[in-house]
């Protein structure tokens, strides 16, 4: 695919163009971002029910509570597979509430993952143990 060789040889040059561009048309963005407000709206809901968008969103959630690694589709894979807790082997359920909903664990000191657990151990296993 030539776009992706193109883009991949002249990523910097791409960028720095496009901060100056927005640099440049900081009123034509606000304006098209006012006049397309409730389309964007729209389309986030219906992105973040696909796949691609759950995938995006969880990997964001990750990184803004300290996650750090090389490889974050590697550790989503395994956190989507993951059907048991690592720690005690209850069942895991996805969702916002109850003591076994599937939590990603790992050191907030060094940011390295460790294991998907349920609620219940993720909260009760302290972040000095070692890794």
């Amino acid at each position: 695919m030539p776009s992706k060789e193109y883009y991949a040889k002249n990523k910097e040059q791409i960028k720095e163009y496009n901060k100056e561009w927005r640099e440049q048309n900081k009123e034509h963005i606000k304006e098209y971002r006012k006049e397309h407000k409730q389309q964007q709206k729209e389309w986030s809901k219906e992105y973040i029910k696909t796949d691609k968008g759950k995938k995006v969103r969880r990997i964001s959630k990750w990184k803004q509570s300290g996650l750090i690694c090389e490889n974050y589709d590697k550790i989503y894979e395994i956190y989507v597979n993951t059907n048991e807790c690592d720690n005690c082997g209850i069942e895991l359920v996805e969702g916002n509430y109850g003591s076994n909903k599937k939590c990603l664990d790992h050191n907030h000191r060094t940011g390295l993952f460790r294991n998907i657990l349920c609620t219940t151990c993720n909260t009760i296993r302290p972040d000095y143990e070692s890794d």
